[in-house]
């Protein structure tokens, strides 16, 4: 392993600054996972050493994040605190990530769209907050968003005056530290000094208790039939969220160092580092944004960075452990409804209504089913209607080109062959890759299109570089219609490809003439309607329409 020991100072400055803004997130996202506070410690000092030591961007902090822990959240909830079960998915999960990286799905992974993103990072936020609205409140509300909001009502009626007070303070403070003071002590850490400091003087205030001290206990992963799916689907949607986290974090770093990212190497140091967290009782964690602005404005731009930052953590947990016991939940949730703040897409809300309706709707129905539903289905729609309604838009610009019958042409040859025509040639010509989403509609427009009373039919292919099958048999809906009314097909401008494809598929391809170039494919046919044979004018063509 390569290391760049040119920036060592801005290294160690930007990772003894990040450990620092981590500790506070690192307990609060323990604590809202289910698995405690040292849980998100163990994950941040794993995830964080392993993915900056073989990941592929030097200079991105990893830990846990609120996607991830909303998963485990859910995953506590159904597997009744199965502390073993979901540091098996948590080993799993890293595992996927490592498989990710070898089969080089990073590049595909940062493909999905940006309403698909801005829904699901803003349902996750309006989650985090959502759970500790209860906490806030002095309760502890069940597990899982619609128990949290159903318990809401309940938790209203006898509002704990303290905590509220407490929870809120935290966030105001959180919020409003000066910058001047956040160069020395970050706002989440002074958040929850001061939080911490003023519980002493209320009095029943829930704090997190008795913390274990000293290095992690290692945790064999352990497969219970009974429940091996709900723990490979947990496994997989933490994979995938933390890969889809940490390449778009990937992506700031590379816009504040100026530098580019390897992903497939990123997801591959993520996996490793979730499966070492789950070995030690962490928790899942992935890039994280904040903590990496963090790093890299303190002067971190190596792999350093992110080692000095666990190994800071390493250190608070080997000797200051004990005083995190006093640590009232109010003021962790404070934190944590401003982590989820955070995350909700403010800037994309407050423009939503000046762009594409449809974007803001996907965006809107994202958000929806990642609140309501869960995560990986909210993905997996938002993408894949994504992609028919890009499919959809290119259709539409491939059947509009279709429509475009040349009268006029740039080449004085081509024009002037197609003016001695005299309306006896149809002339279509297809431009871009010819996809299925066009290919349905089609032979319509052709059939719509076509003269009456030509004899020649030319599908000009010069703009297409590619085919596919769909695209294919449309072009033998078009052949087949051709012949029936007594038309001559004759195709111009194909490349090997799409000819081959075209040749493969078409049944009818026998007997059509085919081109290299469009001028060739006019020349053919003006000779072809200009030559000997019977008196076309008494004969009567059949209508392509008919």
């Amino acid at each position: 392993m390569k290391f760049d020991l040119s920036n060592v100072r801005g290294d160690l400055t930007g990772g003894i600054t990040a450990g620092i803004v981590a500790l506070p997130l690192a307990l609060a996202l323990g604590v809202a996972s289910g698995m405690g506070p040292m849980a998100g410690l163990y994950g941040a000092i794993a995830v964080g050493f392993f993915a900056s030591l073989f990941g592929g961007t030097p200079s991105q902090i990893s830990g846990p994040t609120g996607p991830m822990v909303v998963v485990l959240a859910g995953l506590f909830a159904s597997l009744s605190g199965n502390v073993e079960l979901i540091l098996t998915a948590v080993i799993v999960a890293g595992l996927f990530q490592i498989i990710f990286g070898f089969l080089g799905v990073g590049q595909y992974i940062r493909l999905v769209p940006y309403p698909v993103i801005s829904g699901f990072m803003t349902g996750i936020g309006a989650i985090i907050i959502i759970l500790q609205l209860g906490r806030l409140l002095g309760h502890e509300p069940p597990g899982g968003t619609l128990g949290a909001l159903i318990y809401l009502p309940t938790a209203l009626s006898d509002i704990n005056i303290s905590t509220l007070a407490l929870g809120l303070g935290t966030l105001i403070v959180a919020y409003k530290w000066p910058p001047f003071l956040a160069k020395f002590i970050p706002g989440a850490l002074a958040a929850l000094i001061i939080g911490t400091l003023a519980s002493f003087l209320l009095k029943g205030i829930p704090v997190l208790g008795n913390i274990p001290t000293g290095l992690p206990s290692l945790h064999l992963p352990v497969f219970d039939r009974s429940q091996l799916f709900l723990v490979l689907e947990a496994a997989f949607i933490l994979a995938v969220l933390g890969a889809i986290d940490s390449l778009l974090t990937s992506l700031v770093a590379d816009n504040m160092t100026r530098t580019r990212h390897d992903s497939n190497r990123e997801l591959i140091g993520q996996g490793i580092g979730n499966t070492v967290a789950g070995l030690i009782g962490g928790i899942a964690g992935a890039g994280a944004t904040m903590r990496t602005v963090v790093n890299i404005r303190s002067g971190g731009q190596q792999r350093l960075s992110g080692m000095t930052h666990a190994l800071v953590l390493l250190a608070i947990v080997l000797g200051l452990s004990p005083l995190a016991a006093n640590i009232p939940h109010a003021v962790l949730a404070g934190i944590l409804v401003k982590v989820g703040l955070d995350i909700i897409d403010w800037s994309y809300l407050k423009r939503a209504h000046t762009g594409p309706r449809w974007d803001f709707a996907l965006m809107l129905l994202v958000l929806g089913l990642t609140v309501f539903v869960d995560l990986i289905t909210a993905v997996g729609v938002g993408v894949v209607l994504a992609a028919l309604a890009y499919v959809r838009q290119v259709a539409q610009l491939q059947i509009e080109e279709v429509n475009r019958i040349p009268e006029t042409f740039s080449d004085p040859e081509e024009r002037a062959l197609f003016k001695r025509a005299k309306g006896r040639i149809s002339m279509f010509s297809f431009g871009g890759p010819l996809s299925f989403g066009a290919a349905a509609d089609l032979g319509h427009h052709v059939r719509e299109k076509v003269k009456h009373g030509s004899q020649i039919l030319i599908l000009d292919f010069s703009r297409v570089p590619t085919v596919d099958v769909s695209a294919a048999m449309a072009v033998e809906t078009i052949t087949t219609d051709a012949k029936a009314s007594g038309r001559e097909l004759v195709l111009c401008g194909a490349n090997e490809a799409v000819q081959r494809v075209l040749e493969n598929i078409n049944a009818h391809q026998a007997g059509i003439r085919s081109f290299t170039t469009r001028q060739e494919a006019l020349a053919y046919a003006v000779d072809k309607v200009e030559g000997p044979g019977p008196d076309l004018k008494s004969q009567s063509v059949p209508d392509i329409n008919q």
